[in-house]
């Protein structure tokens, strides 16, 4: 006998129910997207409400009067022992070439008080091509 709130409709015979064979393809698609639209309507709230509790918490930094220190009063202008690190590595060096280019093309004293001068290298190099090289005196003692 038959319960009688049990269906005596099988699987197979009612055209909607999938069967053993059938998956189920009942997905609600609205649930779906109603949620991922809370999601990202519950995303934005929050962001806006983080960013206004910054804003806050900047509004109030400013405003604060922060104690002195008599010992830290001087410390921002102070620098930190050598060597210290670069902060502009391609500025320092367009510097350094700068300066080598100076030295390598002016006139100058290296030691005054010697009378040793520096010329520029392109005058440098034409003196040398006229007056040669230094050789070396004398035939040496060969390789015995």
């Amino acid at each position: 006998m038959a319960h009688p709130h049990e269906s005596t409709v099988t699987r197979g015979s009612h055209p909607h129910a999938p069967g053993p064979d059938q998956p189920d393809s009942e997905v609600d698609i609205r649930a779906i997207f109603t949620f991922g639209a809370g999601l990202l309507v519950s995303a934005i709230v929050i962001q806006a409400l983080i960013w206004l509790l910054f804003r806050a918490f900047d509004g109030r930094e400013a405003t604060r009067n922060l104690p002195s220190y008599p010992l830290a009063a001087g410390q921002d202008s102070r620098l930190p022992p050598e060597p210290r690190l670069q902060t502009d590595p391609r500025g320092d060096l367009g510097e350094l070439r700068a300066h080598e280019n100076t030295v390598l093309s002016t006139y100058g004293w290296v030691d005054k008080a010697a009378g040793v001068v520096r010329i520029p290298i392109d005058e440098a190099m034409k003196i040398t091509v006229q007056r040669g090289l230094p050789a070396r005196s004398g035939t040496g003692d060969g390789a015995k």
